[in-house]
C-alpha cells in the first residue's frame, strides 16, 4: 500500500478515530487504525470491539493499492509534528513508512487480516427518526446520564419509541432528563445506548443519518461516517413514575439573570438554596464554616417563603440547554422532586434535604 494525503485531511480523520482504539493494551489490534486503499477510495477505521467508526475519501492519491494498521495514537503524534503538506504513507516490509521531504518515520504494522470485523447493517431494523431533533435532544440529556452506576444499563441513554413521540432519557439517580421528539411510528421500540457512544454520536452527526439496530447493536450511518456501538442489555427503570403527575406551582423564570445568579453563589459553594417569596427570589450558598454567598432577583412568585435546596450544577445544565428567554419551574414541595421544563425537554431534580 502506497498513498499520498494531505496532513489536514489525515489529521482531521485520525484526530475523529481516537476516542474508538484500545487505550491501555498497544499490544492489541484494537489500538490500531486500519487503513486500505482500494478502487480510489481509502477507508480509515478504528474500534475497541464495543464502539467503532470507519471513514472513507476519494481525497486522496493512491499510488499502490493494499491495507495496513498501526498503532492510532502514535500515527495521529507523528502526523501533527509535521509541516502542512502531502505526506506518504507507504507499507514497506513490516512497517508502515511516513514520509515528508527529509522526514521520515517508521511504525509497526500487524496483519490487517486479523482486525474486528464490524456488525452490518443486513437483517437490522431501520429507526426512522429526524436526524437533527435526535442530536439535539441527546445533547439535553447527556449531562444527566450516569457514568459509572453499577447498575449498567443507567450508564446509557434510553431511547423509547412511542406511537405518537419518541423519548429519549438520561439519569444519574438524581435527577432525570426527558426529551421528547414529536413523530410518529408504526413500532414501539426501547434501546440502551452507552454514554460514550452518545457523546460521539453529537460530534459525528449532523446531516440526515440512517439508524439500524438488533438486540446487541446500532449502527448509524451517513456519507461521510459508519458509526457502530453495542448496546446496554438491561432493563432501563420505569422512568415514568417518577415525573410528578401533579404540581402545585408554576413559574417562569429568565434563563440569562438565573444562569447568573447561580453562577454567582458557586463561588461558594455549589449546593445553594433558593427561597422564593413574593416580591423576589433569592439565592443562598449552604456553605460550612460561617462562608456566605447571597444575591437576589427581583421577581414576583405566588409563594412565600418557599425553600429549596439543590445541586447548582442540575440547575445550570439544565438552564445551558434552554433555547429560549425563559424556561419553566413546576413546585410541589421543598422536599419533593421538582420539574425545570423549556417545551419538550425537562428535568426532575431531588433536592437536597437538609
Amino acid at each position: 500500500m502506497k498513498i499520498i494525503v494531505t496532513k489536514q485531511l489525515i489529521e482531521s480523520i485520525l484526530i475523529n478515530l481516537q476516542p474508538f482504539l484500545e487505550k491501555k493494551d498497544a499490544s492489541q489490534i484494537t489500538s490500531h487504525v486500519y487503513i486500505e486503499a482500494k478502487n480510489d477510495i481509502c477507508t480509515i477505521k478504528a474500534t475497541d470491539s464495543e464502539i467503532g467508526l470507519i471513514i472513507n475519501t476519494n481525497n486522496i492519491i493512491i499510488q499502490e493499492e493494499g491495507a495496513i494498521t498501526a498503532n492510532g495514537k502514535k500515527l495521529l503524534d507523528i502526523i501533527r509534528i509535521l509541516k502542512d503538506e502531502d505526506i506518504i504513507l507507504e507499507k514497506i516490509e513490516n512497517n508502515l513508512n511516513i514520509k515528508q521531504n527529509k522526514s521520515k518515520f517508521k511504525l509497526p504494522i500487524f496483519n490487517p487480516k486479523n482486525f474486528p470485523t464490524y456488525p452490518t447493517i443486513d437483517n437490522k431494523s431501520q429507526i426512522s427518526l429526524d436526524s437533527i431533533n435526535l442530536i439535539k435532544g441527546l445533547k439535553h440529556i447527556s449531562s444527566s446520564i450516569d457514568n459509572n452506576n453499577p447498575k449498567f444499563e443507567l450508564n446509557g441513554a434510553l431511547i423509547d419509541i412511542e406511537k405518537e413521540k419518541t423519548n429519549l432519557v438520561g439519569t444519574d439517580t438524581r435527577r432525570l432528563a426527558v426529551a421528547s421528539i414529536e413523530q410518529k411510528s408504526q413500532n414501539e421500540i426501547s434501546i440502551i445506548i452507552p454514554k460514550k457512544a452518545i457523546m460521539e454520536i453529537q460530534k459525528l452527526f449532523m446531516d440526515k443519518i440512517e439508524i439500524y439496530f438488533d438486540k446487541t447493536n446500532i449502527i448509524i450511518t451517513n456519507d461521510k461516517y459508519y458509526f457502530f456501538s453495542r448496546l446496554i442489555n438491561g432493563k432501563y427503570p420505569d422512568y415514568k413514575r417518577i415525573i410528578p403527575k401533579n404540581v402545585k406551582h408554576t413559574i417562569k423564570l429568565p434563563k440569562k439573570e438565573m444562569t447568573s445568579a447561580i453562577k454567582m453563589i458557586t463561588a461558594i459553594s455549589q449546593d445553594i438554596k433558593i427561597t422564593f417569596t413574593k416580591n423576589a427570589i433569592i439565592f443562598n450558598s449552604l456553605a460550612p464554616d460561617n462562608i456566605e454567598a447571597k444575591t437576589e432577583l427581583l421577581i414576583p412568585t405566588p409563594l412565600d417563603n418557599f425553600e429549596l435546596n439543590v445541586n447548582s450544577r442540575y440547575l445550570l445544565d439544565f438552564i445551558s440547554q434552554v433555547d429560549n428567554l425563559e424556561f419553566e419551574i413546576l413546585l410541589n414541595e421543598p422536599t419533593l422532586p421538582f420539574i425545570l421544563k423549556d417545551k419538550q425537554f425537562i428535568t426532575v431534580i431531588m433536592p437536597i434535604i437538609v
